[in-house]
């Protein structure tokens, strides 16, 4: 039988304790690792009886405590450290610290307020994401103690970054891992439209209300920044482009034409507004579809781009679909080949973080040679620093871009 707590079984503050199982690794934990899975924790009728977002002291198996720790027993990550000091406040002002030290970088590194604020674990702030648009940011609060905190999270944003529209956009794949419902709302202001977004000489049009997470994904910039200096007099098609992605970044990289190819019809009236603020309509098109479909399509037709983007979502969000993934990423790889011109370039990109650079890489590898094309990896881009990765944690490391240049 395992072990169980006794009602006496609590820290300062009237706090309950969780206990790791003995074989659990303690060492990780003090080292910095931020989660703790369900098989190495006590989970007895005391444990089990938490409310999901609790937050409870954990110790070690010989009773050392360990941090200040939220609790989900309906979860795989059946807590989330929290806080080294097993007796903080976990309140407005401790949310205003973490913000704080989040923004402090985010200034440094960007001259407008767009960017992702808040990265979750790496910004101290588990299962939190926050991103911000000017004068407003969408916060997803992806585990159950953020929900539950979601009122001083949301002053504590306000009295740091002075946004006045904030936005809960409570859907996702991570939320109903934790147990949470899908709810989008608006907490505070409100948005007329689409919000104009300027990134890397393009501007792209965010739907903070309804579109794809929190309306855009700062995370690949770096990577239109680089495919744009690719992109100069070039024809470039763009697949799985939501609202342009590296399409409106080639166009102010100077490409003579770029073509978007995405499901979403939304995601492609908002990537032609987009072009329009930018005076570039004429150079830019759409075609809404599958994107299997469409490659598939574009190589019956003949057509040939000096630059060729594939940016799909997540095929491998779990350990349980990689093998599926990485077919589904070699596919993409096979169609997209032979739509590149000769020496023109082929960019490659997972954010799935089960899938790592090595299995991404030989399966993008396999894919171009299975095209019937030879390829030098010239490039390998990741998330941009205001997406920063925890050194423990790799899964914050998720995103990866390879650019390719095909021979003739």
């Amino acid at each position: 039988m395992e072990p169980s707590l006794s009602q006496s079984d609590e820290a300062p503050r009237g706090r309950p304790v969780v206990r790791l199982r003995p074989k659990a690794e303690a060492r990780a934990i003090r080292h910095g690792f931020p989660w703790v899975y369900a098989d190495e924790l006590v989970l007895d009728r005391r444990t089990q009886g938490l409310m999901p977002g609790a937050l409870a002291v954990l110790e070690d198996a010989e009773r050392r405590p360990l941090a200040l720790v939220t609790v989900n027993p309906a979860s795989k990550i059946v807590a989330r450290v929290l806080d080294r000091d097993p007796a903080a406040e976990v309140d407005e002002a401790w949310l205003a610290a973490r913000l704080s030290r989040a923004l402090a970088l985010r200034e440094r590194l960007f001259d407008e307020p767009f960017y992702r604020l808040v990265h979750a674990e790496a910004d101290g702030l588990p299962g939190v994401i926050i991103d911000r648009f000017g004068g407003a940011a969408v916060i997803q609060p992806n585990a159950a103690w953020a929900e539950m905190h979601l009122e001083a999270l949301a002053a504590a944003l306000r009295a740091v970054t002075g946004v006045t529209t904030i936005i809960k956009n409570g859907s996702g794949r991570a939320r109903g891992l934790e147990g949470l419902a899908e709810e989008t709302t608006v907490l505070s202001g409100g948005v007329a439209g689409p919000v104009p977004v300027p990134m890397n000489g393009a501007i792209y049009m965010a739907d903070l209300t309804g579109g794809q997470k929190t309306g855009l994904f700062y995370d690949q910039r770096p990577n239109h920044a680089f495919a744009a200096r690719l992109a100069r007099g070039a024809r470039v098609l763009d697949v799985f482009s939501h609202v342009g992605g590296f399409a409106l970044a080639a166009l102010a990289g100077g490409a003579d034409h770029a073509l978007a190819v995405d499901a979403s019809a939304a995601a492609l009236d908002l990537a032609g507004q987009g072009a329009a603020k930018m005076g570039m309509a004429d150079r830019f098109a759409t075609r809404q579809g599958d994107a299997f479909a469409a490659l598939e399509a574009l190589g019956a037709e003949g057509a040939r781009f000096d630059l060729v983007v594939c940016d799909p979502p997540a095929f491998a969000p779990s350990k349980q679909a990689l093998e599926a993934g990485l077919r589904a990423y070699e596919r993409v790889a096979r169609l997209a080949a032979p739509l590149v011109a000769p020496g023109g370039y082929l960019v490659l990109c997972s954010c799935s973080h089960a899938a790592d650079l090595s299995a991404f890489r030989n399966a993008c590898a396999r894919g171009i040679g299975r095209g019937g094309r030879r390829a030098q990896l010239i490039h390998t881009g990741f998330a941009g620093s205001d997406h920063p990765m925890l050194p423990q944690l790799a899964e914050s490391a998720y995103l990866k871009s390879l650019f390719f240049r095909l021979d003739g």
